[in-house]
């Protein structure tokens, strides 16, 4: 199986490699950006990207699914073992605005867990990559995610006005916290120790989630709802309540906070 990930994870790297490239032709060309239903951008390069890998990736393995934001779904990758999860541009609105928080996520899911990932930034020029069991890297180099031990002073990728809401029955002592569009990014900020922990209690996809937490995985953090649930992927409905993700101590810290709340249309 080891041979096989790895020849996966070298397709898809590959594979976002050519998508970086062709998302940053196509933005130095000018780009077309239209509106969701949900009021998220899409941009002509998104759509370019997600076709450029679906062609690749199906050429290349023909037998597994397939599972994109910006691809229709096909409820036919339910019967496959192994899926490709991919976001061509997460962070489309960081994209749009020159802003560097963007990426390329593609995983590999077999049996609902992720067994290979890797999320590109190309404004950072940053490739970081895991293999289910063998640990995570980035530009080569291995990862591994901080040890801090208290909520206090740490640096945390979340939303501001969230952690500083009055609603709060304990608030949230001092920390540095920023935002980053792209949750695959965010999370592999926590991977490299860049920040010490990404919280988010609204809903995010199996796009965002299936590289980006193997590949924290790998480099020593918990990843969980914020009940402190595990995630598994290939499923009916690619929507996962929530996100906390941390080196072990401060995860259990975190979810001593969240772990009460309902989220509406929460399991």
């Amino acid at each position: 199986m080891t041979a096989n990930a790895q020849a996966d994870l070298d397709l898809i790297t590959e594979a976002a490699r050519a998508a970086g490239a062709v998302a940053l032709t196509l933005r130095a060309a000018g780009l077309t950006t239209t509106y969701k239903a949900d009021k998220t951008p899409v941009s002509n390069a998104d759509l370019a990207v997600d076709t450029l890998l679906r062609d690749t990736l199906a050429r290349a393995r023909p037998d597994y699914g397939w599972l994109s934001e910006e691809t229709a779904d096909d409820p036919a990758r339910l019967e496959r073992r192994r899926v490709f999860v991919v976001d061509p541009i997460d962070g489309t609105r960081a994209f749009v605005k020159h802003r560097p928080w963007w990426a390329v996520s593609i995983a590999v899911v077999e049996d609902g867990r992720s067994l290979a990932g890797v999320v590109f930034a190309p404004d950072r020029d940053e490739i970081y990559q895991a293999i289910a069991g063998e640990g995570a890297a980035m530009n080569g180099l291995p990862l591994a995610c901080g040890d801090r031990e208290a909520i206090a002073d740490c640096a945390m990728l979340a939303d501001a006005p969230m952690m500083r809401h009055p609603a709060w029955a304990e608030p949230w002592p001092q920390m540095r916290i920023e935002s980053r569009n792209s949750v695959a990014y965010r999370i592999c900020s926590v991977a490299s120790a860049e920040f010490d922990a990404t919280l988010a209690l609204s809903s995010k996809a199996e796009w965002d989630l299936a590289a980006a937490g193997l590949i924290a995985r790998e480099a020593g953090c918990a990843v969980s709802d914020h009940k402190g649930r595990d995630f598994a992927f290939n499923r009916p409905s690619p929507k996962v309540p929530s996100l906390v993700v941390a080196g072990p101590s401060l995860h259990e810290l975190i979810l001593r906070r969240v772990r009460h709340i309902d989220l509406p249309n929460s399991p």
